[in-house]
């Protein structure tokens, strides 16, 4: 996994800025981000609340449009969603059709993708033996576990075999043994397939366990306040990996971090911004 991380960035994020004006009123929400992230890396994102997670990820996915600044996709600019990119969301149960099966589900896309039949059943059920639910193709998603639903929107970002893929925290609404379960996953698939990854989350720990890098955002308006270079073993485990003297000093460094957001100092420790580790 480690010799397909490169120096080349494979999204490049420039003076990003995202303010909102409504009745009179001015929000801005992202003040000035830059960073990049490169080729096969997993970079988890974090800050404190209201610090614009969301909206930058939003940004990135070409889902919102910045006020100004730029984000370029392997050297393109990003003006709408580009084809290289999937996004899994928080809210599993409103991204999948309940009146889809599990298959018709993952197959969508990749027909708007245009690929012929073959191919569609192919990547169909490679994603769901990948994410563990080959038998469950023909069940609908209220008939899953919101784990299970999960995994569905996570197989059919797999399938769609993107560039990049961006989660925006997408395990907040399950219970603590299924978030274990998809953090292993997910850092599993990555180590597979060796998808670039871009994840948004509020938990620090999970931070620091799923990533090769944290991004410490400051409180709104929105900058970069510390880029962390985890260093853990790319194997990790849930019990051995967190009981680690290194994964607590890390994940009292991000904590310190988030502190400091919130508090509205500069981060206490040396920030290495704009670079992919």
């Amino acid at each position: 996994m480690e010799d397909t991380i490169t120096t080349e960035p494979m999204v490049r994020v420039t003076r990003l800025k995202k303010v909102y004006e409504s009745s009179g009123r001015r929000v801005e929400a992202i003040g000035d981000v830059t960073f990049s992230v490169a080729r096969g890396e997993f970079a988890c994102i974090v800050g404190p609340s209201g610090a614009g997670k969301t909206t930058l990820l939003k940004c990135l996915a070409g889902l919102l449009q910045p006020t100004s600044g730029t984000v370029e996709l392997e050297g393109t600019p990003v003006t709408g969603p580009p084809p290289g990119m999937a996004v899994v969301f928080q809210e599993y149960g409103r991204s999948l059709f309940p009146w889809k099966t599990v298959q018709q589900n993952i197959d969508l896309p990749l027909r708007q993708k245009g690929l012929p039949r073959p191919e569609r059943e192919r990547l169909t059920a490679e994603a769901l033996t990948a994410v563990g639910l080959a038998d469950v193709s023909r069940a609908y998603p209220w008939q899953l576990s919101g784990g299970m639903q999960q995994r569905v929107a996570i197989a059919r970002a797999v399938a769609y075999e993107p560039h990049v893929l961006l989660m925006d925290e997408p395990f907040a609404a399950v219970d603590a043994q299924t978030r274990a379960e998809l953090e292993d996953l997910v850092r599993s698939l990555w180590k597979t397939l060796g998808i670039t990854t871009l994840f948004v989350t509020h938990d620090i720990d999970e931070a620091v366990y799923l990533g090769e890098r944290v991004l410490v955002l400051s409180a709104s308006p929105t900058h970069i306040l510390e880029d962390v270079p985890v260093g853990l073993p790319v194997d990790r485990d849930q019990v051995t990996t967190r009981s680690t003297a290194g994964f607590a000093e890390l994940r009292a460094r991000v904590h310190r971090g988030i502190q400091d957001a919130k508090a509205g100092r500069q981060s206490t420790a040396q920030s290495i911004v704009g670079t992919a580790q």
